[in-house]
Formats: structure tokens, sequence, C-alpha cells
């Protein structure tokens, strides 16, 4: 039997460090690759801050004004009433689809299924999206000068004129088929309110 000359041997070990290296740097060059692509699971920082409810202070929205935030991509509204527009909120019952928000599409939570659709009557929050095919509605109008809304004060969606009072209860007869979606909320002090989150402390 032939023994391998030192020649051989010289070569075979040249071919096992090549083979380890190319195995290293293979190796490097997966994981390289691996890793980013396993991030891209994660959530960026801005989809986690668009999914997280929302502080606002409710100190600067004079009686009559409307502020929208942003939560989960859509616009909220929150409209704060003047006792005039508490009081046309109380005139609408008998031309309104569902005043008791009764209907199922965008169920309102328990502490907004009152006339008002709020915590507290004098903060109208809702999500600024027409229940019909996602339009935006205009407004809070003011009674008489809109023709859509007449007598009324309130909302109304220019695609296909829905309208709605200032609780955001859809009028009888429009394509809207359901009331404003009223989000979850809870108020961490007189002058702040969360949106996002109605979990009891």
């Amino acid at each position: 039997m032939s023994t391998p000359t030192a020649a051989a041997e010289a070569a075979d070990g040249e071919r096992r460090t090549a083979v380890i290296a190319t195995c290293v740097v293979g190796g490097a060059g997966a994981v390289a690759a691996v890793v980013p692509f396993v991030g891209s699971f994660a959530p960026s920082e801005r989809a986690k801050a668009a999914g997280a409810p929302v502080e606002v202070d409710l100190s600067t929205i004079a009686p009559g004004e409307m502020k929208t935030v942003e939560w989960r991509g859509k616009p909220v509204w929150i409209l704060h009433r003047t006792p005039e527009m508490i009081e046309a909120v109380k005139k609408t019952e008998d031309r309104l689809a569902d005043p008791n928000s009764e209907r199922t599409a965008y169920p309102t939570p328990p502490y907004a299924k009152n006339q008002l659709r709020a915590i507290k009557p004098e903060y109208f929050i809702a999500v600024g999206i027409c229940s019909h095919l996602g339009c935006s509605p205009v407004g809070p109008k003011a009674p008489n000068t809109d023709a859509a809304l007449g007598p009324d004060a309130g909302f109304l969606c220019p695609c296909h004129g829905s309208t709605f009072d200032l609780a955001g209860r859809v009028f009888k007869n429009k394509p809207a088929p359901d009331n404003l979606e009223v989000p979850p909320h809870k108020y961490l002090s007189d002058a702040v309110v969360l949106i996002g989150d109605d979990a009891q402390a």
C-alpha cells in the first residue's frame, strides 16, 4: 500500500482550509441575509405608533371647535359642543334612522350608547369616516347653512349625501347604513382623553 506524499498531504490540508473558509463565509452571508428578512416581520416604530392609543389635551379645543387626530390610520374627531349644539342634538330624534345606536355594523360602546353618544355631554368623539363607502364627512355645519341638512346642525358626506347630527347619528333615508363610529376612549382627567383604550384601571 502506498503512503501519501508530503505534497499530497499539503494539498489536502489546503483543500480542507478552503472548504472551511467557504462554509464560514457562506454561513455568515446567509445569516446576514436572514436577519433583515426576519426583522421585516417585526412591526415598525411607525406601525406601532399608528395602533397605539392617542392622548388629546382637551383644553386646546374651544367650545364650538373640532380637532382631528389620527388613530390607527383613521381621522378621529373631538368636537367641543356648545350648549346650543347639545340642544340641537336633542331635536333630531324623530328624523334619525338609528337614534338609539342599536345597529351593529359599528357597535357603539356602552358608555356612549346614549342620546349624545358621549361620556361627557360637551365632547363628541367619533371616527370621521362615513359608514357608507368610507368617505370623509365635512362639518360641523350650523343650522340653515347647507341645503342637505336644512334646519339641522350636523355633518354632511359630500360623496353620496349622507347626513349626520352632532352626535354622529345618520338621518333617515340616507345611503349610510350606520351612525358614525365611536372609538374606544376614556378620560384620564377633566382635560385629557385617551383615544383607543377604554380599559378600566
